[in-house]
C-alpha cells in the first residue's frame, strides 16, 4: 500500500484571524459523563481550530460552562435521565449551521431518543464529521445512516465498538486489524481510524499504522482527545485523511511526551490533553 507521510501542520499567515481556523460544534454529554465533551471540546481548540462550541443537555450547561474557558457552550432540550432528547433534534440543526466541522458522541449515552437524536442528525448534514464512543453505538444496524452521508465522515471506533457495529466478535477485529478498518471504510464510504496499540487509518484504499502512542494511554478520556484532534484540523482545511493521520500520531505524540513527565500508570487524558501544544511544537508548526 506503499508508506504513508505524516502531513505538515497548516500554515498561519501573520495576519490571521479566528475565523481563518474553522468552527466546530461537538454534541457530546450527558449525566455522569460530562467529562468526555470538555475533553473533546478542549481538544478541538488545542488542535488549532478557531472557534469551538460545545451542545450538552441542557442540566449540564453551566458544569460545561463553569469547566471551559475558552470554548462556547449551549444547552438543548434533555431526557429525565440528562441526555439529548428527540426535540433537542431542531436546534441541534440550527447550531450546525453555524458550524465548519462537527464531533458527534462522546458521553452522549445510549438511551432510545437520544439514539434517534443522533441519527436524525446525521441524516440532514452534510458538513465534515468526526464520530465517536456513543455516537456510533447508535449506528449499529443503521449503517445506511454513513452510506447516504454525502460529506466527509471520519468515525474513531475502539475493537469493541468495531465489533458491536459490524455484528462480528472482538477477536477477529484484533486478528486482522488493518483488514477490519480497509473494509469498514471501503464498504461505507468512511475514514476508519481504528484505536489501539498501532492505531489503523484508511480510507478504504491508503492505509496508515500509527507509531507514537504508548500503554499508558490506555485509560478513559483519551479517546475523547483524539476525537477533537480530528476535528480541529478538519475545521483548518485538512483532507479527512491526512486530519486522520495527523491528529492520531499528535495524540500518540502527545501521550508519549506525557509519559515521559509523569510515568505510564499515572498518565491521564488531561495529561494527554496537555501536552497536544509540546507534540505541535515537536512535529514542526507552520
Amino acid at each position: 500500500m506503499g508508506e504513508v507521510e505524516i502531513p505538515r501542520l497548516p500554515e498561519r499567515r501573520t495576519d490571521a484571524h479566528k475565523g481563518d481556523f474553522g468552527r466546530v460544534l461537538v454534541v457530546a454529554g450527558s449525566r455522569g459523563m460530562i467529562g468526555a465533551a470538555c475533553l473533546t471540546a478542549s481538544a478541538a481548540l488545542r488542535a488549532g481550530a478557531g472557534l469551538v462550541k460545545l451542545a450538552v443537555p441542557e442540566s449540564l450547561w453551566d458544569v460545561a460552562a463553569t469547566k471551559l474557558t475558552c470554548v462556547m457552550t449551549v444547552g438543548l432540550p434533555e431526557t429525565d435521565d440528562g441526555a439529548f432528547s428527540e426535540t433537542a433534534l431542531e436546534p441541534l440543526l440550527k447550531q450546525a449551521e453555524w458550524a465548519d466541522v462537527l464531533a458527534l458522541g462522546p458521553g452522549i449515552g445510549r438511551g432510545v431518543e437520544t439514539g434517534n437524536t443522533v441519527r436524525g442528525l446525521i441524516s440532514w448534514l452534510a458538513c465534515p464529521l468526526v464520530i465517536d464512543a456513543d455516537g456510533l453505538f447508535h449506528l449499529a444496524g443503521n449503517l445506511d445512516v454513513l452510506d447516504r452521508y454525502e460529506g466527509p465522515v471520519v468515525v474513531t471506533p475502539h475493537p469493541g465498538e468495531m465489533a458491536h457495529m459490524t455484528g462480528t466478535d472482538l477477536s477477529d477485529v484484533q486478528s486482522d486489524r488493518e483488514g477490519t478498518a480497509t473494509a469498514f471504510a471501503a464498504a461505507h464510504g468512511v475514514l476508519c481510524v481504528l484505536k489501539g496499540a498501532g492505531t489503523v487509518v484508511s480510507d478504504g484504499k491508503r492505509t496508515y499504522v500509527n507509531g507514537t502512542g504508548n500503554p499508558g494511554m490506555a485509560s478513559g478520556g483519551t479517546g475523547d482527545v483524539l476525537t477533537g484532534v480530528i476535528a480541529g484540523l478538519l475545521a483548518q482545511g485538512l483532507r479527512a485523511f491526512d486530519a486522520a493521520v495527523l491528529g492520531v500520531y499528535l495524540h500518540g505524540l502527545a501521550g508519549d511526551l506525557a509519559a515521559g513527565a509523569c510515568g505510564l500508570h499515572g498518565l491521564t487524558a488531561t495529561d494527554v490533553l496537555e501536552m497536544l501544544p509540546g507534540a505541535f511544537l515537536a512535529h514542526g508548526e507552520g
